[in-house]
């Protein structure tokens, strides 16, 4: 009585099988916008509260989404709590802060990042170093022990500290992240 092997041939070594026999081409669709001939990786909807989406290239996903207004249909006042609303916490940039897309300045820094900055008065691509000098610079001038019993000093100097402090946390997080 023959026995029915139900053990493969190829011992699972693909080049054993003939060509072609498990790998099939792989599925690319094209944009949808008339005449492109791009990959669309960006789905977008094709009308609002709809599943149907449209599968743009990077290029037109830009251009479909130029016109988008996310406050549309909302008031001055409805749009201006909506938007504190979101921007009150950080959480926004957890996953840029995670990933960190590149050096400094081009959105790899999250918003109290660029106000800590602006507090240093520095420009958004500037290094730690140039972070730690003008801490010092600024520390210096508004210490409440070189400008005693000034409020606006100590508040300030109060500001540099705290500007300082979240700079250099996130240089600390960016030195420590594994590649």
């Amino acid at each position: 009585m023959a026995r029915s092997s139900s053990r493969s041939n190829d011992w699972g070594f693909p080049r054993w099988r003939s060509y072609g026999a498990s790998s099939e081409a792989t599925q690319v669709r094209l944009c949808d916008r008339h005449g492109c001939g791009e990959a669309g990786r960006c789905p977008a909807p094709k009308s609002p509260n709809s599943r149907e989406r449209w599968y743009f290239c990077e290029r037109h996903a830009a251009e479909y989404n130029a016109g988008w207004n996310y406050f549309e249909g909302l008031s001055a006042e409805e749009a201006a709590a909506r938007e504190a609303d979101e921007t009150r916490a950080a959480n926004g940039f957890a996953e840029a802060k995670h990933y960190g897309w590149a050096g400094p300045g081009d959105g790899s820094r999250s918003r109290d990042e660029m106000r800590a900055l602006d507090v240093l008065e520095l420009t958004p691509d500037a290094d730690f170093e140039a972070v730690r000098l003008a801490w010092r610079r600024l520390a210096k001038a508004n210490h409440p022990d070189v400008r005693p019993g000034d409020a606006e000093a100590a508040a300030r100097f109060q500001a540099i500290q705290a500007a300082y402090d979240v700079l250099r946390v996130a240089e600390d997080n960016r030195q420590w992240r594994p590649d």
